[in-house]
């Protein structure tokens, strides 16, 4: 009888939920595609500022790249490597003070793939930072936290170079395709990573206030560090360049994680920070005790030493946000082009039209503001160092800020299901402040222009030199332009006005790129907008009239 009752049950129960539970206008996955090949402003960026000759090598690298981001495996270990995030150990189970960090396996894989894939060697090989930046930015929509010891390596480079000595001792090893996450001596590793510490807690982003003491020892270079660390991310390091007060004012050192002789420098990590996102990357707090640094540069010259690598790691973050932005847009268009509602696919509604059309230009703007940035780098005429001094720090501002409200409005268009931790954009949106916050949150951004226009005209020249290249193109940027010029011609009391002259010099900016660039259906649409004042407080306010599905098929990622 018990066994009747079971069978009626199980019957019951199949027979209750097969009808209900059939699966039906669900979004396929967007996996299996390739990232860099159906990113359309991105590969347009490349082609438009490589050499043409190394072009197809360039493309192919990328390609190889894009595949792997956009396969299901890279997103199962971007998944995995947020949902077990690092755990410290202060001991081992003896007592020893051993201040090491354990990541889950698909964080090495993550990292490891960056490495191979050249993103922390942009300095050896021409064409090299655009590259670069064009992996950085696909490899980044994998998983973002990884992306934080990626681009302390690469940007420790120029600080290096101030001293040869450390330069030919470290940068072979900073730009190596191999990745080796031991903690050894760092001349006994195929390659090595990069971390660094800056901040502290009564200083903050005013890194003058620091109060980590340096003491000079007998060995020519060497110091003895004592202080606290508010921030140092990326713990596991192999170095790490730092901040100290020595007797000659605030300088620049190189602490190393493991000595020359095999032995753990003093490198206490006290705690990882629990943090909004980017759960991935150990974030932490370390203090120095004597512990061992080589000098970088000068004493007193620590600001001067680090100011190309504050330039790289700001250009990475507007990177960084470009990649979250590129990313959401791709996943909320793949959701529209598959979902129907209302009598047909999401994406063939006005209203949504509107709306993707919307993120796709703030997208598409991001991308190739930076990728021109990138190329600036590589070029390294004294035109492009003055262009980039005030295009950095003005596009950092912007793109990252630009980067939440376009990840929120991205999940919105999923529905409940972008709510959804497996739809992968609540991953984004908790990144998505993240890159305005670091390396000089956006009034440090917006005080750094207003030091360069009032010290610096070669690069104010420069800039408006770069923007002045569309001048007569669009009737909306030049006025916009003539308008900021009146902007900057008074600059009394010009700090309370100083995020309001970044934003119109980002703008004008992106609208000059996109004019020259970009198709004209994206140009109109951009200077319509962004720069004609026909738009909204909100994305989906494009005005009337302008080719939304031109915009949008440049979005659309290869459909599984």
């Amino acid at each position: 009888m018990a066994s009747f009752f079971c069978c009626l049950h199980a019957l019951t129960l199949a027979g209750m939920t097969a009808p209900t539970h059939t699966v039906t206008n669900q979004v396929p996955p967007l996996a299996g595609h390739d990232v860099y090949g159906t990113d359309t402003a991105l590969t347009e960026a490349v082609a438009r500022h490589a050499d043409a000759a190394r072009l197809p090598e360039i493309t192919e690298e990328l390609s190889l790249l894009g595949v792997a981001a956009g396969s299901a495996q890279a997103q199962k270990w971007g998944e995995e490597a947020n949902t077990y995030s690092p755990v410290l150990r202060t001991h081992d189970r003896y007592g020893n003070r051993v201040d090491e960090v354990d990541f889950h396996p698909a964080w090495h894989r993550l990292l490891g793939h960056a490495v191979t894939a050249g993103l922390t060697d942009a300095w050896s090989r021409p064409d090299g930072h655009l590259r670069r930046a064009a992996g950085f930015l696909v490899w980044s929509q994998v998983e973002a936290g990884h992306g934080c010891p990626v681009s302390m390596t690469h940007a420790a480079v120029p600080a290096l170079r101030t001293d040869p000595v450390l330069a030919a001792e470290w940068e072979p090893r900073l730009g190596s395709r191999v990745y080796d996450p031991r903690l050894v001596p760092a001349d006994a590793k195929p390659g090595a990573l990069f971390g660094m510490g800056m901040t502290e807690k009564q200083g903050g982003s005013d890194v003058r206030a620091n109060t980590t003491v340096a003491r000079a020892l007998a060995e020519e270079g060497a110091y003895a560090l004592t202080g606290h660390k508010w921030f140092c991310s990326a713990p596991m390091s192999d170095g790490f360049l730092v901040l100290a007060q020595a007797p000659g004012g605030l300088t620049c050192f190189l602490l190393p994680r493991v000595l020359p002789d095999g032995t753990r420098n003093v490198f206490a990590i006290q705690r990882l920070k629990d943090k909004l996102g980017n759960r991935s990357n150990a974030s932490s707090e370390v203090e120095f005790r004597d512990t061992w640094a080589r000098r970088v540069g000068e004493e007193g010259r620590g600001v001067a030493t680090i100011i190309e690598m504050v330039a790289a790691t700001r250009l990475d973050c507007a990177l960084g946000s470009a990649a979250l932005m590129r990313q959401a847009v791709a996943q909320a268009v793949h959701h529209a082009t598959y979902r129907s509602a209302f009598g047909g696919p999401l994406i063939d509604k006005p209203l949504m039209r509107n709306v993707l059309a919307d993120l796709a230009l703030e997208s598409e703007a991001a991308t190739t503001t930076a990728l021109r940035l990138a190329a600036a780098h590589d070029a390294d005429t004294e035109q492009e160092r003055h262009f980039r001094r005030l295009a950095v720090a003005v596009t950092k501002f912007w793109v990252t800020k630009r980067c939440p409200a376009v990840a929120a409005e991205a999940l919105e268009c999923l529905g409940g299901n972008g709510y959804v931790e497996e739809s992968g954009m609540p991953r984004i949106f908790r990144e998505s402040p993240l890159n305005s916050v670091w390396e000089g949150s956006g009034n440090v951004q917006a005080l750094d222009v207003l030091r360069v226009l009032g010290r610096e005209p070669l690069a104010v020249n420069a800039f408006l030199t770069e923007v002045g290249l569309a001048r007569g193109a669009d009737h909306r940027l030049d006025a916009a332009v003539k308008d900021l010029l009146t902007e900057l011609g008074d600059l009394d009391g010009v700090e309370v006005r100083a995020r309001r002259i970044v934003e119109r010099m980002a703008l004008v900016l992106q609208g000059s790129l996109l004019v020259r660039f970009a198709p004209p259906a994206v140009a109109d649409a951009f200077c319509a907008s962004r720069l004609g004042g026909d738009w909204g407080a909100t994305f989906g306010t494009l005005p009337a009239g302008l080719d939304l599905p031109a915009v949008l098929t440049r979005a659309t990622p290869a459909a599984p």
